[in-house]
């Protein structure tokens, strides 16, 4: 569905204040964040929060085969360009949702960028990207005017790493769901899973926690989930933003960051897939106190 998740953190209150500031406006706006974050959530918030929620809305996914749209073969122009502008036809006075925009190819984005610049339609675009997108525009692969047009409010949504005192709450709107859909006993997480869910680094963010809490629950005998009856995916792509010690400028920040998660020193080892001697090697080295500060 569209509608947001319940959270409390103070990063989310935050940004549900900004999709309302942003909703007031008319002004495109990109939803930064990583995959399975929850960013569509986000954009569909703002166009049903905004003046234009009751005018059509089009999502397209940038990465779609041929951006499915019309083409009329007599019009001199290219076919994408048919296709790209038939969106914004089909969505006047409304809306477009285009998902996923860094996989729009050179050719899609200037195509984009002349019916933006020269035909002012009246459409807000909301975009949804992961955070290259920034990089791509450094590098020239994603077009910068393009960028600054569709760039003019954003939102950066948390990986659920970041924000993991959501857990619990997320967790519970899915058991809920599924209990109401399933017609299954309701479902609880008991300590143990809690702090199991807060551990883990979730690489597939919210999408993954909810994979997750469903096959749980769905294997749980009682109506608790405990620790023992999460399974997590231990054959992820390895992301950057892994816990393992592998850049020496990141290593610092990793180390205080597992303690953060951890909530203690040999939880942070366990994170960190290392031996707490080598952890406790490693604060010396770094001035890291044994409450998580750092030596003057």
């Amino acid at each position: 569905g569209n509608q947001l998740l319940p959270r409390k953190s103070e990063v989310w209150q935050k940004i549900e204040e900004k999709i309302m500031a942003i909703a007031a406006t008319n002004a495109n706006a990109i939803i930064f964040g990583e995959c399975g974050s929850g960013k569509e959530q986000v954009a569909h918030q703002i166009y049903l929060n905004s003046s234009r929620e009751q005018k059509p809305i089009t999502v397209v996914d940038a990465g779609g085969a041929a951006l499915v749209g019309r083409h009329n073969p007599e019009n001199e122009r290219s076919e994408i360009y048919n296709r790209i502008e038939g969106y914004f036809h089909k969505s006047a006075g409304g809306t477009i949702i285009i998902k996923n925009v860094h996989l729009l190819t050179f050719e899609k984005q200037s195509v984009l960028l002349h019916i933006l610049e020269t035909e002012h339609p009246d459409v807000r675009v909301i975009c949804t990207a992961e955070p290259e997108l920034l990089k791509m525009v450094t590098e020239k692969t994603f077009r910068p005017n393009l960028f600054f047009i569709l760039r003019q409010s954003d939102i950066a949504v948390p990986s659920l790493k970041d924000t993991t005192e959501d857990i619990p709450e997320i967790a519970d709107f899915f058991l809920k769901r599924y209990s109401a859909k399933t017609g299954k006993q309701r479902k609880h997480l008991d300590a143990s899973a809690i702090k199991a869910l807060k551990l883990y680094p979730w690489p597939g963010n919210v999408r993954e926690l909810k994979d997750i809490v469903l096959f749980a629950a769905f294997h749980a005998k009682g109506d608790t989930i405990s620790e023992a009856d999460i399974n997590f995916n231990l054959s992820e792509p390895r992301v950057d933003d892994d816990l393992s010690l592998r850049n020496p400028q990141r290593e610092r920040e990793k180390i205080l960051e597992a303690y953060r998660r951890g909530g203690s020193w040999s939880e942070a080892a366990k994170l960190l897939g290392i031996t707490e001697k080598t952890l406790f090697n490693l604060r010396n080295k770094y001035g890291i106190e044994r409450n998580g500060e750092n030596q003057p």
